[in-house]
């Protein structure tokens, strides 16, 4: 008996079902209702300012950054393996950017290149994607049970370090110490020997502290960093971000002043509160309850890439789940932590919910890894 075979277009409509079936459609929910309530946020930070021109540049990013997750899904394991040496050689080309007569200088960090029609690009956001994939690609080669050999880690450790050096650099702290939680992580994840992850600790420390008892660092890092530790000290300079910020956050009670009514919002007392310091807007106007709100989405968000790895298949694909769940969870804490003056101010922004698109197009990046990793791990649908 013949068997007729099914036309072209059927099979691919058949095989666009199963890999949507495959996604974890709560992991794209979460990540896009923080995206939208940032576009509100955004547009309640800017009421009294700039108008309504920077949340509709930021649902523009949003469209461009969901439509480039879901081009990612499409992209096969082995080829993105073999791509990333070139992905990690385009992204140290594009952190040098900032340094040509392209560059952009903003509160003191030289992190941006200028594109034609007033776009910018923070490439240090994109380069922690490609690191994240070279030091998975790195470090997955050897046996699971056994430690990774010493020429691999001075390898994983040679790549870190060249990105890390670039945005040290252009001053840009914030990313600095992302990058180097997120290195931390993967190398724990990758069982690299504890030797090493204590030593690279103590080194830490001590560039740390002789950067500050030298005078190494910039005169506006020095100013943030005392203002960590008394704001008071410079109340209208230096200190002004996290007090204004505390006034905003506690102002906001249990159930918020409401949307565009928060009066240190709107009245322009909080420095930058469409980016750094979003989630000022979001506890003044939307109170305990919106706050709390949103941070149950990212921490659903950390929830499904967690599980994600833990169910990868195989080692690169657990790491590179592992280093974008550790990259939202730092930057996540060290942005709000920021916002509530435990954290001393380094300009890194808020995954998914504050304004930019560099940072929206990256953050929905990692977003599609860690949906290509769950399409190679999870069985097919019947």
């Amino acid at each position: 008996m013949a068997v007729t075979a099914k036309p072209a277009g059927v099979r691919l409509r058949r095989r666009d079902r199963l890999h949507a079936a495959r996604l974890d459609w709560v992991l794209v929910a979460a990540a896009l209702a923080l995206s939208l309530l940032g576009c509100v946020l955004i547009a309640s930070a800017g009421a009294e300012t700039v108008g309504s021109a920077p949340a509709k540049r930021q649902l523009l990013s949003v469209i461009v950054a969901v439509v480039l997750a879901f081009a990612v899904t499409r992209v096969e394991p082995r080829s993105l393996r073999a791509w990333t040496p070139a992905l990690y050689l385009v992204s140290l080309v594009g952190q040098l950017l900032p340094f040509t007569p392209m560059g952009v200088s903003i509160a003191g960090a030289r992190a941006w290149f200028a594109l034609p029609l007033g776009f910018t690009v923070q490439p240090s956001e994109f380069a922690k994607l490609a690191l994240i994939c070279a030091l998975a690609a790195t470090l997955a080669g050897g046996p699971r049970d056994q430690s990774v050999p010493n020429d691999v880690v001075v390898r994983a450790l040679a790549l870190a370090g060249l990105p890390l050096a670039i945005v040290l650099i252009g001053n840009d702290t914030g990313s600095a110490m992302v990058i180097t939680g997120v290195v931390a992580v993967i190398m724990l994840v990758a069982g690299v020997s504890w030797k090493w992850l204590v030593g690279l600790a103590a080194a830490g420390v001590v560039v740390a502290t002789a950067a500050i008892a030298f005078g190494l660092l910039a005169d506006y890092q020095m100013k943030r960093l005392t203002s960590f530790l008394d704001p008071t000290a410079d109340p209208y300079g230096a200190g002004l971000n996290t007090i204004q910020a505390r006034i905003a956050v506690g102002s906001g009670g249990v159930v918020g002043r409401g949307l565009f009514e928060g009066p240190q919002t709107q009245g322009g007392f909080v420095p930058v509160n469409d980016s750094d310091f979003v989630f000022s807007v979001a506890a003044e106007e939307l109170g305990l309850v919106g706050g709390l709100l949103l941070l149950m989405l990212l921490a659903l968000v950390l929830w499904r890439g967690l599980r994600i790895a833990f169910e990868a298949r195989d080692m690169f694909g657990r790491l590179i789940a592992v280093g974008v769940v550790a990259w939202f969870a730092l930057q996540s804490f060290e942005n709000i932590g920021m916002n509530l003056g435990v954290m001393p101010v380094t300009g890194v922004t808020l995954p998914f919910v504050s304004y930019g698109g560099s940072s929206m197009i990256a953050a929905w990046l990692g977003i599609g890894l860690l949906q290509l990793v769950r399409l190679t791990s999870a069985p097919p649908p019947r």
